[in-house]
């Protein structure tokens, strides 16, 4: 199991492209890393968290098989690199600290690989429907992040 945690300020890498690129969660010496393109982040500033799963630990706490935490520093869009232990099937969870006070509320924001729809009642989908194959090498995936809109969860408007 890669538990990768690194502090925010270490994760940061300035780029002039609309994403911000963060490739601190993959070295060089990665052989399968997943590319993760957070879009829809509420704007303005706070912590991104991406966690890599698989099948038997989603969701559970502390279960996840890699994680790498990033700024938002005012982007809509970041990429995340995140390590992969081998090739297989993973799920992807991204929580967003939007207002970056270290714990979960009302602000926050979250997303899955292949987007799934997503309500106050259901705010964990099943691993089958974030359930994504990464090849050997370097595979992409895309997480729109949803955010609470009075009684409802959805993108950003």
């Amino acid at each position: 199991m890669v538990r990768l945690i690194v502090p925010f300020s270490l994760l940061a890498l300035a780029t002039p492209a609309s994403a911000q690129r963060n490739t601190a969660g993959c070295t060089a010496a990665t052989a399968h890393r997943l590319i993760v393109t957070v879009r829809g982040l509420r704007a303005g500033g706070g912590g991104v968290r991406v966690q890599l799963y698989d099948a038997a630990g989603f969701l559970e706490k502390g279960r996840w098989l890699a994680r790498v935490e990033a700024s938002a520093e005012g982007k809509r869009t970041i990429e995340v690199c995140v390590p992969v232990p081998r090739p297989g099937t993973y799920g992807i969870a991204v929580r967003h600290d939007a207002n970056a006070n270290g714990k979960s509320d009302g602000t926050d924001g979250g997303g899955f690989s292949r987007d799934p729809k997503l309500s106050l009642l259901r705010l964990k989908p099943a691993f089958a429907q974030v359930a994504v194959p990464v090849a050997a090498g370097t595979s992409r995936v895309a997480v729109t992040m949803n955010y609470r809109h009075g009684l409802s969860v959805g993108p950003e408007r």
